[in-house]
């Protein structure tokens, strides 16, 4: 069975990873700036999708501040970059700061389990997004040498090779013994301990590698835009956004954020432009109905699908 879980894996990240080396082509076939910049969103939002499955889907540990660490690679990458820092080791700073962060809190905050856990990260990225508002209210807009530069080519490749990264990442933890360990860790902690698993070190190890994807997620955002007000990178939105994505697709599963961050970018468009004053309240709806009828996400849907035909 664990091979058998193995090799599908496998097989969907290299069906993942062989479609985001065709969207490569995509600017070179495509000029319009709309289509690049929806692909764009997709690409980010499979990126964010997948740093928070990696905690929650993998470890088990509802993390409801995942938007602290998004914003903090995407103000520290911003503000080393415009101050004349290449663009490489900026977005490397902001992930590093990210889970620096994490780790440093992650000692005491997983003392917390279930609700108490989810409360209390909810509860940090609140408290950060209140103090980058207050330090930082104005707008952050990018000198006038870097506008006049400004390629969406440039920032459309980073995502896709980000996305490619979160990607490869999750592919190699799910087959890894510390991504059979997390695992273990969500389906019962208190067994898995019993059986001699670190709970604590792989907790701070899935939270590690979720916070440094959040950071780069959060580093690309600030790239991609002209002007924006810091404090919206801290918006819990990120963080729902991508409880949203990775429940529609499938928790705790490689390819279930990447079907889950495609669907949620086109629905949200798409009902942002028809129904815009009830599109939050129609994405509530589906959520409230995925997670009551299919707790596993198009990734249930699909393998409910299969068996109904087999027979």
């Amino acid at each position: 069975m664990r091979r058998l879980g193995a090799r599908r894996e496998r097989g969907w990240a290299a069906a993942i990873l062989g479609a985001l080396a065709l969207l490569a082509f995509l600017p070179l076939a495509v000029q319009r700036d709309d289509v690049l910049n929806f692909v764009f969103v997709t690409l980010l939002s499979i990126t964010l999708a997948q740093s928070w499955n990696v905690v929650a889907g993998y470890a088990g540990q509802v993390n409801l501040g995942h938007a602290a660490f998004f914003g903090l690679g995407a103000l520290t990458a911003r503000t080393l970059w415009i101050g004349g820092t290449p663009l490489a080791p900026a977005l490397a700073a902001g992930a590093l700061v990210a889970t620096a962060f994490a780790l440093l809190i992650g000692v005491a905050a997983f003392r917390l389990r279930g609700a108490y856990f989810a409360i209390g990260t909810l509860a940090l990225g609140e408290i950060l997004r209140t103090t980058v508002s207050n330090v930082l209210p104005e707008i952050s807009t990018l000198p006038t040498a870097a506008i006049a530069t400004y390629r969406l080519s440039q920032r459309y490749y980073l995502a896709l090779a980000l996305a490619a990264l979160s990607v490869v990442a999750v592919a190699l933890l799910s087959a890894s013994r510390l991504g059979l360990g997390m695992q273990a860790l969500r389906e019962d902690e208190e067994a898995a301990e019993a059986a001699g698993v670190g709970a604590l070190r792989l907790k701070l190890t899935a939270l590690a590698l979720s916070t440094a994807l959040a950071g780069l997620a959060g580093g690309l955002f600030a790239y991609y835009h002209i002007s924006y007000y810091p404090s919206h990178a801290f918006s819990p939105s990120w963080t729902f956004d991508a409880l949203l994505m990775t429940f529609i697709g499938g928790v705790g599963t490689l390819h279930g954020p990447v079907l889950g961050a495609v669907l949620y970018v086109f629905l949200k468009e798409y009902l942002a432009l028809r129904w815009v004053d009830f599109h939050l309240l129609i994405f509530g709806a589906l959520f409230v109905v995925i997670v009551l009828l299919l707790p596993g996400g198009l990734v249930q849907a699909a393998a409910r699908a299969r068996r109904l035909l087999a027979r």
